[in-house]
């Protein structure tokens, strides 16, 4: 047998061998530390705070809402509670409920503390959970409550519900395990985003969605839609209507309706996402940047006198995207075709400019029209490196090209967003999961009030590489480690002393396979390809603490002998 051959087959078979453990392992023993009996439970991202107990409770199938609170009436959580209801129940329930009834959770109460629907960056996401059997000791009235200031952080509250309702496949009921529940939680950032690129690759209007719906099972908050690039330009521009004639084809396209239906779907149907969700990210303004010989074509000096084709897309999307945030791009920015442009050089020649004077004009005239429009510009960092000291105080660095920019950034004032590409880019397939899970947006930073500056972080799915066939499961699950990495003490990551158990904490666990048994829909995308990739992921944190100094490297995390009453905060 040739050796090549050989090293093959001895792969295959030890690969077999791990599968083989893995399907032995399948549900992993809950934790020593956990309450005894049952099924572990996976809430992804972990909250801030919580207690837990030893019960299980029965889930009626026909929960009933008992909204109140000013805000408890508004539109959006009798919608959400649906959606969610759904997502617990299988559409069967009802015909399968216990004659006898005995349900320990018959109500969700909803307490909403204000009817205020404004959507901003920062708004209230906090809230609280009682989960209890109705009429005990603990009892809440009906069995759960969820209690937020406002609807947005009531949605987050149903996320985390519906998390604690496990189908049991023997009795065929919805039980809520380790009961009773007190779950305190709000996010550590108010910007949590991933970015979608399709300029690259297309993707249908229903992708997107599912993407959309996907992001809210970790909390994410932001979408940042990267339309347009130099590869294509499918939205439409009604103004311009030859702009997008550079799609790939007619049928890779995006009407303005559809891009209206993607924002509805953003902020009412699924996310309730405050502020810029669904930002339109560096899609033009970079696009314009890039296509400037493109553009300048057929638009003569006005591109980059930004007079015309610029104020008139960027009123065109005030009017389709009415968010707080305007990203501007503004990064790989290639300006030698001014120079090879006979109208635009003689404009440089006659203001005594050279290109790199142009890409600071151009950059800063894009943010004056976004600020007159009430937006806040939001640019690459390459616009920070090149001329910080002359972009508007408003403006919010965005950081990509690696580790260190947002000290810097923060340092002068300005607002910042980390993405390193090193570690939190969803189509660099090398950088694992650890990486995600791990990056701390706030190293470098000890200044207080400087580390208010940093608005959060976001994963990015660039397209190049990904379509429709795959995108899904290349965002999942390493952007979902990204949105519940560990928070940072004391400037760095550190173990408790003794803590050799972090294989066994199921609590911290990505899900294993259904992620709170869902696999049906966008579900499904969320779910492991290993049936067991949750005790790997695990077991190698494990074995890396066992092999390094643990004041140095590992994950905080609290493993007392009893069920925990606080632990770190995984939220981002």
């Amino acid at each position: 047998m040739p050796p090549k051959l050989l090293i093959n087959l001895i792969l295959a078979l030890l690969a077999a061998s791990v599968t083989a453990a893995a399907a032995a392992r399948r549900h992993p023993s809950p934790a020593s530390s956990a309450a005894a009996g049952g099924e572990p439970v996976y809430l992804w991202p972990l909250p801030k705070n919580f207690t837990s107990g030893s019960l299980t409770l029965l889930v009626d199938p026909d929960l009933e809402l008992d909204a109140q609170g000013p805000g408890g009436a508004a539109a959006a959580v009798a919608e959400a509670f649906e959606r969610y209801r759904s997502l617990i129940f299988a559409p069967w329930a009802h015909a399968a409920r216990n004659a006898s009834g005995g349900y320990d959770v018959g109500k969700l109460t909803v307490v909403v503390a204000s009817a205020d629907e404004k959507l901003e960056l920062g708004v209230d996401e906090s809230y609280t959970i009682y989960v209890a059997a109705a009429h005990g000791v603990n009892s809440i009235v009906g069995g759960a409550t969820i209690e937020a200031n406002t609807i947005y952080g009531a949605i987050r509250g149903l996320e985390t519900f519906s998390q604690l309702c496990v189908f049991n496949y023997d009795t065929k009921n919805v039980e809520v395990r380790h009961a009773p529940w007190y779950i305190e939680d709000e996010p550590r950032f108010a910007f949590r985003g991933l970015l979608l690129d399709t300029s690259r690759h297309f993707l249908p209007v229903d992708v997107i969605k599912q993407v959309i719906d996907s992001m809210s099972f970790s909390k994410l908050n932001v979408l940042h839609w990267h339309i347009i690039d130099e590869q294509s330009f499918p939205l439409e521009v009604p103004s311009y209507p030859n702009l997008w004639k550079g799609s790939y084809s007619k049928l890779e396209r995006y009407t303005v309706e559809d891009a209206r239906d993607i924002v509805r779907c953003s902020l009412i149907s699924r996310l309730k996402l405050p502020d810029s969700k669904a930002m339109l990210g560096k899609e033009v303004s970079m696009s314009w940047l890039k296509l400037t010989c493109l553009a300048m074509q057929n638009h003569g000096e006005r591109d980059i006198q930004s007079s015309g084709l610029l104020l008139s897309v960027e009123n065109h999307m005030r009017k389709i995207f009415p968010f707080g945030l305007f990203h501007l791009g503004g990064d790989e920015v290639y300006t030698g075709c001014w120079n090879a442009t006979p109208h635009v050089k003689q404009w440089l020649h006659e203001r005594n400019m050279t290109t790199k004077d142009a890409y600071k004009y151009f950059v800063l005239k894009a943010q004056e029209i976004a600020i007159n429009l009430k937006w806040i510009p939001v640019n690459w960092e390459e616009t920070f490196n090149s001329f910080k000291e002359n972009l508007n105080p408003l403006t919010v660095v965005h950081n990509w090209l690696g580790p260190g920019v947002c000290p810097k950034v923060v340092e002068k004032g300005f607002r910042c967003i980390m993405s390193n590409q090193g570690v939190w880019y969803l189509d660099h397939l090398d950088v694992p999961w650890e990486d995600f899970y791990t990056s701390e947006p706030l190293a470098g930073i000890s200044n207080t009030a400087q580390q208010k500056l940093v608005l959060g972080g976001e994963v990015c799915m660039w397209g190049e590489t990904a379509d429709t066939s795959d995108v899904q499961q290349t965002i999942w699950p390493r952007a979902a480690a990204a949105a519940a990495y560990v928070e940072s003490v004391g400037g760095h990551i550190c173990p408790r002393p003794g803590n050799n158990r972090l294989g066994s904490v199921t609590l911290f666990q990505m899900p294993a396979e259904s992620p709170w048994n869902r696999c049906s829909s966008s579900h499904k995308l969320l779910c492991s390809a290993s049936p067991n990739q949750s005790w790997f992921m695990l077991h190698s944190v494990n074995r890396e603490l066992q092999s390094k100094d643990r004041h140095r490297r590992g994950i905080c995390l609290h493993t007392p002998s009893t069920v925990p009453t606080k632990m770190v905060s995984c939220q981002f």
